[in-house]
């Protein structure tokens, strides 16, 4: 315990080293450079990123599908929202959607699975929870021609 809190201490002293470095380094470049060293550390300075905020945010089409899934009226959806109960639907979707950017079929619905098992605030049956994770999967990941086999 003692050795642990000693490793912890040094690393937190470490990395506060480094940040004082860092930040001296660039009290140092502002004194040498004026207002110039922003374009040391800034990259494409004169363009037009103020007025740009917020174009350049990515869309990700599969992560809007749960959201929208989650709240819908399909049965499942409504499954899902009574057994998960307070928990937040952002957070949901957001486990549910790094679950189905998993490759192989099987394991998209084991994770799922898995996330609603740690998120249902009573206790499901297994293979109801399967199926449930199996229920929502088909409905929001596109499929592709071949079928699926869950192995269980």
């Amino acid at each position: 315990m003692v050795n642990q809190q000693q490793t912890n201490n040094s690393a937190q002293l470490e990395d506060l080293t480094a940040a004082l470095t860092a930040a001296r380094n660039m009290q140092q470049d502002w004194l040498n450079y004026g207002l110039n060293f922003v374009h040391i550390y800034v990259e494409d300075v004169e363009s037009d990123w103020l007025e740009s905020w917020g174009d350049d945010e990515i869309s990700n089409p599969l992560f809007d599908t749960i959201k929208d899934f989650l709240v819908s009226d399909d049965d499942v959806a409504i499954k899902i929202r009574k057994y998960v109960g307070d928990t937040s639907l952002f957070d949901l979707a957001v486990d549910l959607e790094e679950c189905l950017r998993i490759s192989r079929e099987n394991d998209k619905t084991s994770a799922v699975k898995e996330v609603l098992a740690n998120d249902i605030d009573f206790d499901i049956d297994d293979l109801e929870l399967l199926d449930l994770a199996n229920n929502f999967v088909d409905r929001c990941y596109p499929k592709n021609s071949e079928s699926r086999t869950i192995e269980v």
